[in-house]
Protein backbone atom coordinates (compact mmCIF):
# COMPACT_ATOMS: atom_id res chain seq x y z
CA UNK A 1 0.00 0.00 0.00
CA UNK A 2 1.46 3.46 -0.81
CA UNK A 3 2.16 5.84 1.48
CA UNK A 4 1.58 8.88 -0.90
CA UNK A 5 -0.64 11.47 0.21
CA UNK A 6 -2.84 13.36 -2.71
CA UNK A 7 -1.87 16.29 -3.80
CA UNK A 8 -3.98 18.92 -5.98
CA UNK A 9 -2.14 21.10 -8.52
CA UNK A 10 -2.64 23.70 -6.42
CA UNK A 11 -1.24 22.50 -3.72
CA UNK A 12 1.87 21.42 -5.06
CA UNK A 13 2.80 24.99 -6.71
CA UNK A 14 2.39 26.19 -2.55
CA UNK A 15 4.27 22.91 -1.78
CA UNK A 16 6.82 25.80 0.75
CA UNK A 17 3.54 27.08 2.35
CA UNK A 18 1.53 23.89 3.21
CA UNK A 19 4.83 21.58 4.21
CA UNK A 20 4.56 19.16 1.29
CA UNK A 21 7.74 16.93 0.60
CA UNK A 22 9.62 18.95 -1.74
CA UNK A 23 9.16 17.71 -5.49
CA UNK A 24 12.48 17.19 -7.97
CA UNK A 25 10.75 19.40 -10.37
CA UNK A 26 10.49 22.38 -7.39
CA UNK A 27 14.23 22.25 -6.44
CA UNK A 28 17.72 23.98 -7.16
CA UNK A 29 20.60 22.78 -8.87
CA UNK A 30 22.53 25.43 -7.58
CA UNK A 31 24.46 24.64 -3.87
CA UNK A 32 26.34 27.40 -3.84
CA UNK A 33 22.97 29.07 -2.08
CA UNK A 34 23.58 26.63 0.15
CA UNK A 35 27.42 28.46 1.04
CA UNK A 36 25.58 31.56 1.29
CA UNK A 37 22.52 30.64 3.00
CA UNK A 38 24.97 29.46 5.82
CA UNK A 39 27.66 31.62 5.47
CA UNK A 40 25.19 34.45 6.05
CA UNK A 41 23.71 33.25 9.37
CA UNK A 42 27.19 33.41 10.68
CA UNK A 43 28.54 36.34 9.43
CA UNK A 44 27.48 38.35 12.20
CA UNK A 45 28.15 39.75 14.86
CA UNK A 46 26.62 37.46 17.20
CA UNK A 47 29.87 35.23 16.26
CA UNK A 48 33.05 37.86 17.34
CA UNK A 49 30.76 38.13 20.56
CA UNK A 50 31.65 33.96 20.81
CA UNK A 51 34.91 34.82 20.37
CA UNK A 52 35.05 37.07 23.07
CA UNK A 53 33.10 35.35 25.61
CA UNK A 54 35.55 33.27 25.93
CA UNK A 55 37.66 35.81 26.96
CA UNK A 56 34.83 37.60 29.06
CA UNK A 57 34.63 34.02 30.83
CA UNK A 58 37.88 33.96 31.62
CA UNK A 59 40.16 31.83 29.10
CA UNK A 60 43.20 32.56 27.47
CA UNK A 61 43.23 33.75 23.71
CA UNK A 62 45.20 30.41 22.82
CA UNK A 63 42.84 28.13 24.36
CA UNK A 64 39.82 30.32 23.15
CA UNK A 65 40.66 29.53 19.57
CA UNK A 66 41.68 25.99 20.34
CA UNK A 67 38.04 25.76 21.68
CA UNK A 68 37.00 27.37 18.55
CA UNK A 69 38.50 25.13 15.57
CA UNK A 70 38.50 21.70 17.30
CA UNK A 71 34.86 22.42 18.82
CA UNK A 72 33.08 23.76 15.74
CA UNK A 73 35.40 20.96 13.48
CA UNK A 74 33.22 18.60 15.11
CA UNK A 75 30.11 19.67 15.53
CA UNK A 76 30.08 21.09 11.80
CA UNK A 77 30.78 17.50 10.98
CA UNK A 78 27.55 16.29 12.58
CA UNK A 79 25.51 19.42 11.06
CA UNK A 80 26.49 18.46 7.28
CA UNK A 81 24.56 15.38 8.43
CA UNK A 82 21.69 16.74 8.64
CA UNK A 83 21.81 18.72 5.40
CA UNK A 84 21.73 15.53 3.40
CA UNK A 85 18.92 14.21 5.09
CA UNK A 86 16.86 17.46 3.98
CA UNK A 87 17.99 16.99 0.29
CA UNK A 88 17.39 13.15 0.86
CA UNK A 89 13.84 13.51 2.27
CA UNK A 90 12.36 16.74 0.70
CA UNK A 91 11.42 17.53 4.81
CA UNK A 92 11.49 19.91 7.05
CA UNK A 93 13.79 19.14 10.31
CA UNK A 94 10.25 18.75 12.61
CA UNK A 95 8.68 17.03 9.92
CA UNK A 96 11.61 14.62 9.94
CA UNK A 97 10.72 13.99 13.89
CA UNK A 98 7.59 12.58 13.22
CA UNK A 99 9.41 9.87 12.11
CA UNK A 100 10.94 9.14 15.36
CA UNK A 101 8.48 10.34 17.92
CA UNK A 102 5.32 9.77 15.78
CA UNK A 103 2.70 12.06 14.43
CA UNK A 104 1.77 14.05 17.34
CA UNK A 105 4.53 12.75 19.58
CA UNK A 106 6.48 15.12 17.30
CA UNK A 107 4.59 17.93 18.39
CA UNK A 108 7.05 18.25 21.54
CA UNK A 109 10.15 19.01 19.24
CA UNK A 110 8.50 21.37 17.13
CA UNK A 111 7.15 23.43 20.32
CA UNK A 112 10.55 23.75 21.03
CA UNK A 113 11.96 24.97 17.75
CA UNK A 114 9.81 27.15 17.96
CA UNK A 115 10.46 28.76 20.81
CA UNK A 116 14.53 28.73 20.15
CA UNK A 117 13.76 30.43 16.77
CA UNK A 118 12.15 33.53 18.94
CA UNK A 119 14.84 33.62 21.10
CA UNK A 120 17.52 33.65 19.04
CA UNK A 121 15.58 36.27 16.83
CA UNK A 122 15.70 38.33 19.85
CA UNK A 123 18.97 37.64 20.86
CA UNK A 124 19.91 38.89 17.27
CA UNK A 125 17.96 41.68 17.23
CA UNK A 126 19.53 42.95 20.51
CA UNK A 127 22.85 42.84 19.15
CA UNK A 128 21.52 44.58 15.91
CA UNK A 129 20.28 47.42 18.76
CA UNK A 130 23.71 47.46 20.69
CA UNK A 131 25.49 48.49 17.46
CA UNK A 132 23.25 50.85 16.36
CA UNK A 133 23.34 53.04 20.04
CA UNK A 134 26.79 53.08 19.50
CA UNK A 135 26.70 54.20 16.27
CA UNK A 136 24.45 57.01 17.56
CA UNK A 137 26.75 57.40 20.22
CA UNK A 138 29.56 58.01 17.83
CA UNK A 139 27.54 60.19 15.80
CA UNK A 140 26.61 62.70 18.79
CA UNK A 141 22.86 61.66 18.40
CA UNK A 142 22.29 59.73 21.96
CA UNK A 143 23.63 60.32 24.90
CA UNK A 144 25.78 56.66 25.13
CA UNK A 145 25.42 56.67 29.26
CA UNK A 146 21.62 56.55 29.19
CA UNK A 147 19.35 53.75 28.35
CA UNK A 148 17.70 55.45 25.54
CA UNK A 149 14.98 53.12 25.63
CA UNK A 150 12.56 54.41 23.08
CA UNK A 151 15.08 54.91 20.47
CA UNK A 152 15.82 50.91 21.33
CA UNK A 153 12.21 49.88 20.54
CA UNK A 154 11.77 51.84 17.56
CA UNK A 155 14.65 50.56 15.93
CA UNK A 156 13.99 47.34 16.83
CA UNK A 157 10.63 47.90 15.37
CA UNK A 158 12.41 48.94 12.26
CA UNK A 159 14.77 46.16 11.79
CA UNK A 160 11.87 43.49 12.29
CA UNK A 161 9.90 45.07 10.22
CA UNK A 162 12.50 44.34 7.74
CA UNK A 163 13.80 40.63 8.83
CA UNK A 164 9.63 39.95 8.72
CA UNK A 165 9.56 40.92 5.13
CA UNK A 166 12.22 39.38 3.52
CA UNK A 167 10.67 36.29 5.51
CA UNK A 168 7.19 36.16 4.45
CA UNK A 169 8.60 36.11 0.89
CA UNK A 170 10.21 32.54 1.90
CA UNK A 171 13.12 30.39 0.71
CA UNK A 172 13.59 32.33 -2.42
CA UNK A 173 14.22 35.55 -1.09
CA UNK A 174 15.60 34.66 1.35
CA UNK A 175 18.63 32.76 -0.53
CA UNK A 176 18.48 35.97 -3.37
CA UNK A 177 19.13 38.14 -0.05
CA UNK A 178 22.03 35.96 1.17
CA UNK A 179 23.39 36.05 -2.45
CA UNK A 180 23.69 39.44 -3.34
CA UNK A 181 24.59 40.99 0.17
CA UNK A 182 27.06 38.47 1.52
CA UNK A 183 30.02 39.16 -0.87
CA UNK A 184 30.45 42.78 -0.32
CA UNK A 185 30.09 42.48 3.35
CA UNK A 186 32.68 39.76 3.48
CA UNK A 187 35.39 42.56 1.89
CA UNK A 188 34.00 45.10 4.67
CA UNK A 189 35.04 42.00 7.40
CA UNK A 190 38.10 41.73 5.65
CA UNK A 191 38.99 44.98 5.58
CA UNK A 192 38.06 45.24 9.24
CA UNK A 193 40.09 42.32 10.20
CA UNK A 194 42.89 43.56 8.55
CA UNK A 195 42.71 47.09 10.46
CA UNK A 196 42.42 44.59 13.80
CA UNK A 197 44.90 42.62 13.22
CA UNK A 198 47.31 45.27 12.08
CA UNK A 199 46.48 48.47 13.68
CA UNK A 200 44.91 47.87 16.95
CA UNK A 201 46.91 46.89 20.15
CA UNK A 202 46.09 43.02 20.22
CA UNK A 203 47.65 41.06 23.00
CA UNK A 204 48.60 37.74 20.88
CA UNK A 205 49.88 35.97 24.18
CA UNK A 206 46.95 36.78 26.34
CA UNK A 207 46.25 34.12 28.82
CA UNK A 208 43.57 35.66 30.97
CA UNK A 209 43.12 38.19 33.56
CA UNK A 210 45.71 39.83 35.64
CA UNK A 211 45.50 37.54 39.02
CA UNK A 212 42.95 35.14 37.62
CA UNK A 213 45.01 33.34 34.86
CA UNK A 214 43.42 29.87 34.79
CA UNK A 215 45.64 26.44 35.40
CA UNK A 216 45.54 23.21 35.23
CA UNK A 217 42.05 21.51 36.05
CA UNK A 218 40.65 24.62 36.49
CA UNK A 219 41.80 25.49 32.92
CA UNK A 220 40.14 22.43 31.59
CA UNK A 221 37.13 23.11 33.19
CA UNK A 222 36.39 26.38 32.16
CA UNK A 223 37.47 24.85 28.31
CA UNK A 224 35.10 22.14 28.58
CA UNK A 225 32.51 24.32 29.56
CA UNK A 226 33.21 26.97 27.12
CA UNK A 227 33.23 24.11 24.41
CA UNK A 228 30.17 23.28 25.30
CA UNK A 229 28.58 26.92 24.13
CA UNK A 230 30.93 28.35 21.66
CA UNK A 231 33.11 24.79 19.82
CA UNK A 232 30.84 21.63 19.14
CA UNK A 233 27.67 23.27 20.66
CA UNK A 234 27.76 26.05 18.36
CA UNK A 235 27.57 23.40 15.29
CA UNK A 236 25.32 21.16 16.70
CA UNK A 237 23.06 24.56 17.02
CA UNK A 238 22.84 23.82 13.74
CA UNK A 239 21.10 20.68 13.70
CA UNK A 240 17.26 21.33 13.47
CA UNK A 241 17.79 23.92 10.65
CA UNK A 242 19.84 22.39 8.60
CA UNK A 243 17.16 20.07 6.34
CA UNK A 244 14.57 23.24 6.22
CA UNK A 245 16.98 24.81 3.40
CA UNK A 246 18.60 21.83 1.61
CA UNK A 247 15.43 20.08 1.25
CA UNK A 248 15.07 22.40 -1.29
CA UNK A 249 18.14 21.12 -3.16
CA UNK A 250 17.92 19.01 -6.08
CA UNK A 251 18.78 15.23 -5.57
CA UNK A 252 21.48 14.86 -8.72
CA UNK A 253 23.78 17.03 -6.38
CA UNK A 254 26.44 15.16 -5.36
CA UNK A 255 26.10 14.31 -1.75
CA UNK A 256 29.76 15.36 -1.13
CA UNK A 257 29.44 18.40 -2.67
CA UNK A 258 26.31 19.94 -0.68
CA UNK A 259 27.98 18.50 2.55
CA UNK A 260 31.35 20.56 2.10
CA UNK A 261 29.64 24.04 0.32
CA UNK A 262 27.55 23.70 3.49
CA UNK A 263 29.85 22.74 6.15
CA UNK A 264 32.50 25.30 5.12
CA UNK A 265 28.98 27.70 4.63
CA UNK A 266 29.33 27.46 8.94
CA UNK A 267 32.95 27.09 9.43
CA UNK A 268 34.82 29.74 8.16
CA UNK A 269 32.92 33.08 8.75
CA UNK A 270 32.27 30.98 12.79
CA UNK A 271 36.41 30.82 13.61
CA UNK A 272 36.94 33.78 11.23
CA UNK A 273 34.65 35.86 13.65
CA UNK A 274 35.78 34.28 16.53
CA UNK A 275 39.17 35.03 16.08
CA UNK A 276 38.33 38.53 15.37
CA UNK A 277 35.98 38.95 18.86
CA UNK A 278 38.45 36.81 20.77
CA UNK A 279 41.66 39.34 19.96
CA UNK A 280 39.52 42.39 19.87
CA UNK A 281 38.60 41.24 23.91
CA UNK A 282 41.73 40.98 24.79
CA UNK A 283 42.13 44.72 25.06
CA UNK A 284 39.35 45.52 27.48
CA UNK A 285 37.95 41.62 28.20
CA UNK A 286 34.43 42.63 27.21
CA UNK A 287 31.78 40.79 25.23
CA UNK A 288 29.44 43.49 24.40
CA UNK A 289 29.37 44.16 20.44
CA UNK A 290 29.28 47.80 20.68
CA UNK A 291 31.84 48.55 23.23
CA UNK A 292 34.09 45.62 20.36
CA UNK A 293 33.88 48.01 17.38
CA UNK A 294 33.25 51.64 18.83
CA UNK A 295 36.35 50.93 21.59
CA UNK A 296 38.05 49.12 18.70
CA UNK A 297 37.92 51.08 15.65
CA UNK A 298 37.05 54.46 16.54
CA UNK A 299 35.49 56.70 13.53
CA UNK A 300 35.67 53.79 11.44
CA UNK A 301 32.99 52.43 13.65
CA UNK A 302 30.34 54.07 11.42
CA UNK A 303 31.01 52.29 8.16
CA UNK A 304 31.97 48.96 9.58
CA UNK A 305 28.41 49.10 11.41
CA UNK A 306 26.63 49.87 8.88
CA UNK A 307 27.41 47.31 6.77
CA UNK A 308 27.83 44.18 9.10
CA UNK A 309 24.81 45.38 10.93
CA UNK A 310 23.29 43.11 7.90
CA UNK A 311 24.45 39.80 9.96
CA UNK A 312 22.03 39.50 12.46
CA UNK A 313 19.45 40.50 10.03
CA UNK A 314 20.62 37.32 7.53
CA UNK A 315 20.43 35.10 10.68
CA UNK A 316 17.03 36.14 11.71
CA UNK A 317 15.48 35.43 8.25
CA UNK A 318 16.35 32.39 8.75
CA UNK A 319 15.27 31.71 12.58
CA UNK A 320 11.83 33.20 11.47
CA UNK A 321 11.39 31.08 8.94
CA UNK A 322 12.01 28.13 11.08
CA UNK A 323 9.34 29.57 13.37
CA UNK A 324 7.08 29.15 10.65
CA UNK A 325 7.77 25.72 9.48
CA UNK A 326 8.13 24.77 12.98
CA UNK A 327 4.78 26.01 13.93
CA UNK A 328 3.29 24.05 10.58
CA UNK A 329 4.22 20.75 12.03
CA UNK A 330 1.90 21.25 14.89
CA UNK A 331 -0.89 20.81 12.34
CA UNK A 332 -1.43 24.38 13.16
CA UNK A 333 -3.82 25.83 9.52
CA UNK A 334 -1.80 28.84 9.74
CA UNK A 335 -0.29 30.00 6.62
CA UNK A 336 3.45 30.22 6.84
CA UNK A 337 3.25 34.28 5.78
CA UNK A 338 1.02 34.86 8.45
CA UNK A 339 3.28 33.01 10.52
CA UNK A 340 6.10 35.41 10.07
CA UNK A 341 4.09 38.30 11.17
CA UNK A 342 3.28 36.57 14.32
CA UNK A 343 6.60 35.16 14.99
CA UNK A 344 8.17 39.19 14.52
CA UNK A 345 5.56 40.45 17.20
CA UNK A 346 6.94 37.76 19.64
CA UNK A 347 10.38 38.43 19.05
CA UNK A 348 9.88 41.72 19.41
CA UNK A 349 8.08 41.26 22.88
CA UNK A 350 11.21 39.05 23.83
CA UNK A 351 13.85 42.04 22.54
CA UNK A 352 11.98 44.18 25.06
CA UNK A 353 12.44 41.83 27.53
CA UNK A 354 16.09 41.31 26.84
CA UNK A 355 16.63 45.27 26.95
CA UNK A 356 16.13 44.74 30.84
CA UNK A 357 18.89 42.19 30.94
CA UNK A 358 22.13 43.50 33.30
CA UNK A 359 24.74 41.06 32.26
CA UNK A 360 24.50 40.11 28.29
CA UNK A 361 27.45 37.43 28.28
CA UNK A 362 25.64 35.53 31.20
CA UNK A 363 22.35 35.65 29.19
CA UNK A 364 24.29 33.92 26.09
CA UNK A 365 26.01 31.55 27.65
CA UNK A 366 22.98 30.11 29.66
CA UNK A 367 21.06 30.43 26.48
CA UNK A 368 23.75 28.29 24.34
CA UNK A 369 23.88 25.80 26.99
CA UNK A 370 19.91 25.03 26.85
CA UNK A 371 20.17 25.18 23.18
CA UNK A 372 22.84 22.54 23.16
CA UNK A 373 21.09 20.72 26.06
CA UNK A 374 18.19 19.95 23.63
CA UNK A 375 19.27 19.55 20.49
CA UNK A 376 22.25 17.10 21.00
CA UNK A 377 19.32 14.95 22.53
CA UNK A 378 17.24 15.11 19.76
CA UNK A 379 19.82 14.77 17.15
CA UNK A 380 20.99 11.36 18.89
CA UNK A 381 17.34 10.28 18.11
CA UNK A 382 17.08 11.19 14.83
CA UNK A 383 20.42 10.28 14.02
CA UNK A 384 19.80 6.71 15.08
CA UNK A 385 16.37 6.97 13.45
CA UNK A 386 17.51 7.65 9.78
CA UNK A 387 21.07 6.68 9.59
CA UNK A 388 20.40 3.48 11.23
CA UNK A 389 17.10 2.38 11.49
CA UNK A 390 15.67 3.88 8.03
CA UNK A 391 18.87 3.72 6.28
CA UNK A 392 18.03 1.88 3.14
CA UNK A 393 14.69 3.10 2.99
CA UNK A 394 13.62 5.79 0.28
CA UNK A 395 10.03 6.84 0.05
CA UNK A 396 9.43 9.15 3.17
CA UNK A 397 5.52 10.26 2.01
CA UNK A 398 4.45 8.75 5.24
CA UNK A 399 5.84 11.73 7.00
CA UNK A 400 3.11 13.85 5.01
CA UNK A 401 -0.36 12.11 5.96
CA UNK A 402 -2.81 13.85 7.55
CA UNK A 403 -2.88 13.91 11.28
CA UNK A 404 -6.20 12.01 11.77
CA UNK A 405 -4.58 9.05 9.24
CA UNK A 406 -3.91 5.84 11.03
CA UNK A 407 -1.57 4.66 8.86
CA UNK A 408 1.37 6.51 10.75
CA UNK A 409 1.89 5.90 14.36
CA UNK A 410 0.96 8.74 16.60
CA UNK A 411 3.28 8.75 19.71
CA UNK A 412 6.60 6.73 19.93
CA UNK A 413 7.14 5.82 23.55
CA UNK A 414 10.32 4.93 23.12
CA UNK A 415 11.79 8.47 21.35
CA UNK A 416 10.34 10.18 24.42
CA UNK A 417 11.41 7.70 26.88
CA UNK A 418 15.14 8.70 25.11
CA UNK A 419 14.21 11.85 24.73
CA UNK A 420 13.72 12.55 28.77
CA UNK A 421 16.95 10.51 29.53
CA UNK A 422 18.84 12.95 27.55
CA UNK A 423 17.65 15.62 28.72
CA UNK A 424 18.27 14.48 31.95
CA UNK A 425 21.90 13.19 31.66
CA UNK A 426 22.51 16.39 29.51
CA UNK A 427 21.71 18.20 32.39
CA UNK A 428 23.92 16.32 34.98
CA UNK A 429 26.92 16.80 33.27
CA UNK A 430 26.60 20.64 32.61
CA UNK A 431 27.91 23.41 34.00
CA UNK A 432 26.71 26.78 33.42
CA UNK A 433 27.27 29.91 35.01
CA UNK A 434 24.00 29.86 37.04
CA UNK A 435 23.48 27.21 39.85
CA UNK A 436 20.73 25.51 38.34
CA UNK A 437 22.50 24.60 35.22
CA UNK A 438 25.59 23.27 37.24
CA UNK A 439 24.75 19.48 37.35
CA UNK A 440 25.44 17.48 40.21
CA UNK A 441 28.34 14.75 37.68
CA UNK A 442 30.21 17.93 36.41
CA UNK A 443 30.28 20.10 39.60
CA UNK A 444 31.61 16.78 41.30
CA UNK A 445 34.23 16.73 38.06
CA UNK A 446 35.30 20.37 39.04
CA UNK A 447 33.09 22.37 36.41
CA UNK A 448 33.99 19.53 33.25
CA UNK A 449 31.07 20.08 30.98
CA UNK A 450 30.51 17.35 28.94
CA UNK A 451 26.53 17.71 28.95
CA UNK A 452 26.51 17.56 24.90
CA UNK A 453 28.06 14.13 24.63
CA UNK A 454 26.15 13.09 27.73
CA UNK A 455 22.80 14.30 26.07
CA UNK A 456 23.63 12.66 22.86
CA UNK A 457 25.05 9.47 23.86
CA UNK A 458 22.38 8.81 26.13
CA UNK A 459 19.01 9.57 23.86
CA UNK A 460 20.73 7.58 20.75
CA UNK A 461 21.39 4.36 23.11
CA UNK A 462 18.16 4.54 24.60
CA UNK A 463 16.34 5.35 21.58
CA UNK A 464 18.38 2.23 19.80
CA UNK A 465 17.81 -0.39 22.80
CA UNK A 466 14.09 0.26 22.69
CA UNK A 467 13.61 0.65 18.72
CA UNK A 468 15.68 -2.64 18.11
CA UNK A 469 13.27 -4.97 17.90
CA UNK A 470 10.77 -3.27 15.93
CA UNK A 471 13.67 -2.46 13.66
CA UNK A 472 14.80 -5.70 13.02
CA UNK A 473 10.73 -7.20 12.32
CA UNK A 474 10.45 -4.69 9.75
CA UNK A 475 13.73 -3.81 8.03
CA UNK A 476 12.89 -6.81 5.92
CA UNK A 477 9.83 -5.54 4.37
CA UNK A 478 11.86 -1.77 4.20
CA UNK A 479 8.64 -0.66 5.90
CA UNK A 480 9.26 2.62 7.92
CA UNK A 481 9.71 1.90 11.71
CA UNK A 482 6.35 4.30 12.51
CA UNK A 483 4.52 3.16 9.73
CA UNK A 484 1.53 0.70 10.89
CA UNK A 485 0.49 -1.09 8.16
CA UNK A 486 -1.70 -3.38 9.53
CA UNK A 487 -4.61 -0.53 10.25
CA UNK A 488 -7.03 0.54 8.29
CA UNK A 489 -6.44 3.34 6.02
CA UNK A 490 -7.97 6.33 6.94
CA UNK A 491 -9.79 8.83 3.65
CA UNK A 492 -6.72 10.21 2.27
CA UNK A 493 -6.72 14.31 2.26
CA UNK A 494 -3.70 16.67 1.91
CA UNK A 495 -1.00 16.21 3.95
CA UNK A 496 0.40 18.73 6.98
CA UNK A 497 -1.36 21.70 7.30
Amino acid sequence: MSLEPQRSESATHSVEDTLQPIPESARTTKVSGQFWIWAGANVAPINWILGALGIQLGLGLADTMTVLVIGNVIGMLGFGFFVLLGQKTGATGMILARGAFGRRGAYLPAVIQAIVAVGWSAVNTWVILDLVMALFGQLGWVDPNQQNLAWRIVVAAIIMSVQVAICYRGYGAIAKFERITMPPTLLVLVAMSVIAWTQLHIDWGYQGQPGHILTGDARFAAMSGIMTVIGIGWGIGWFTYAPDYSRFVSKSIPKSKLYLTSVLGQFLPVVWLGLLGASLATMNGTADPGELVVKSFGALAVPVILLVIHGPVATNIINLYTFGVATQALDIRISRKKLSILVGCLSMAAVVLFLFAQDFATLLDNWLGTIVAWVATWGGIMAVHYFIFERRHTDYSYLFLNPRDTRLKAVNASALIAFGAGLVMTWLFMYGTLPIFQGPIATAMGGVDLSWLAGTVTSAAVYFALGYAQFRSRIAHDVPLMAVSSAPPAPSAQGAS
